[in-house]
């Protein structure tokens, strides 16, 4: 029996305290038939085979489980073995989850889905199978996000879909998921809200998790096969809390494995321009759900910051709060500065580009290493490649080679031939 499995289809969503379904009356309805949709899914031999089979076939799972030696060795600890996500099809975890709701909007006769994002990469995955089955698609995005997220906007476009700015508040992530809820109230009929992470009013916290778990499963097998027994510590970055969740969850009852979570720091906690809700956050119901929040004492989301853009977001997953209150995850935090480092030492002992998000999670594995035994094994999500971070990578780093091509190319214009 799973201790830590709450049956929250049987808690009106909840988790202990957290989670729920706070929402207006008119989204009642169209959550219950999701959820409704989804629990017959599940008990679908059908629908699981073709799940299945998407996600072996079309996304390339399993990814890969690497021992990384050179980062190993230059760290001098733990063996550190690192779930390459990005391998898979769109550079990220998304697609799992992506795969799964697809499938379930064409059960409920759906005919378009909208998503919001923030790096891009939930964005992405969600046009990439609208594209697959036909659906419409629309993403929100924040207009701040779009700006550095570029090279995400413009596959998502590429694949058909109709990417909306957000132009108010801080115009990041808590925007766009604003914005795509209000999208959703005016079009139930025909629209399905893909939602990307383990937040948002029930059933979505549940969804999302089930379908990412595919990731701590896979780890679950390959590292017994490369190590004959489970890691000691498993570490990812925490934004929603998808990747997190979908590592952690096969996991959650083997209680001699550590669970790191990895929230992002910015700037520093000292300056309040950060995303770290356990480290400065405070309990709320905020987009139909209740979780820890950074959030004024009238309930006014704080402006929140971190270089990686998938963990730009004021709120985290409530599964994620019940487990935080437990003591069953912990949670951490990496600065920008320690989350750009972590990336540029994983570039030169493995050769190995991560997105920034996922980087905040090695930055993690850089304290934690050394200080541990060399018997000991840790497990780290890249939930992500870091091509589409490019921009961002290449300012922080004040590469002028690059700023020079950019230049070059925006002067030159395009050849009109």
């Amino acid at each position: 029996m799973k201790t830590f499995n709450v049956n929250s289809f049987g808690t009106g969503g909840h988790f202990g305290a957290y989670g729920g379904r706070y929402v207006p009356e008119m989204l009642v309805p169209a959550l219950e038939n999701l959820e409704k949709a989804y629990l017959e899914a599940r008990a679908d031999e059908s629908f699981n085979r073709e799940f299945e089979k998407l996600l072996v076939t079309y996304s390339g799972r399993p990814t890969p489980l690497y021992f990384a030696e050179n980062l190993t060795r230059s760290l001098g600890g733990a063996r550190i073995y690192l779930k390459q996500e990005g391998l898979g099809q769109t550079g990220s975890h998304k697609i799992n989850n992506a795969l799964g709701q697809a499938l379930l909007a064409r059960a409920m006769g759906k005919k378009r889905l909208i998503a919001e994002t923030g790096a891009g990469q939930h964005g992405l995955a969600t046009a990439t199978v609208a594209a697959r089955f036909g659906f419409e698609c629309e993403i929100f995005m924040g207009e701040v996000d779009m700006q550095r997220q570029r090279p995400n906007v413009f596959w998502m476009e590429q694949l058909g879909a109709k990417v909306t700015p957000v132009t108010y508040g801080t115009r990041t992530l808590k925007d766009a998921v604003n914005e795509s809820i209000k999208n959703w109230i005016e079009n139930l009929e025909t629209t399905h809200l893909l939602v990307g992470s383990t937040v948002s009013a029930h059933p979505y916290p549940s969804i999302v998790r089930d379908f990412q778990s595919v990731i701590g499963r896979e780890v679950k097998e390959q590292i017994v096969k490369a190590e004959g027994r489970l890691p000691d510590c498993l570490i990812a970055c925490v934004g929603g809390g998808s990747n997190s969740m979908g590592l952690f969850y096969y996991f959650l009852d083997d209680k001699e494995v550590e669970l790191i979570g990895v929230e992002a720091a910015g700037l520093g906690l000292e300056t309040g321009r950060h995303s770290a809700r356990f480290q400065g956050g405070r309990k709320g119901i905020i987009e139909g759900y209740k979780s820890f929040f950074l959030q004024d004492q009238d309930g006014q989301t704080l402006t929140t910051h971190s270089v990686a853009a998938g963990l730009d977001y004021a709120g985290i997953g409530p599964e994620h709060a019940w487990l935080h209150d437990l003591g069953r995850v912990q949670y951490t935090c990496a600065t920008d500065r320690e989350a750009l480092e972590a990336l540029k030492l994983l570039l030169k002992t493995e050769g190995i580009i991560s997105a920034l998000e996922s980087a905040h999670a090695v930055a993690e594995v850089i304290k934690r290493a050394p200080e541990m035994g060399l018997e000991k094994i840790i497990v780290v999500n890249l939930s992500g490649r870091g091509d589409k971070d490019i921009f961002i990578v290449a300012e922080a780093l004040r590469d002028k080679g690059w700023l020079e091509f950019i230049k070059r190319k925006a002067e030159a214009g395009f050849d009109e031939k």
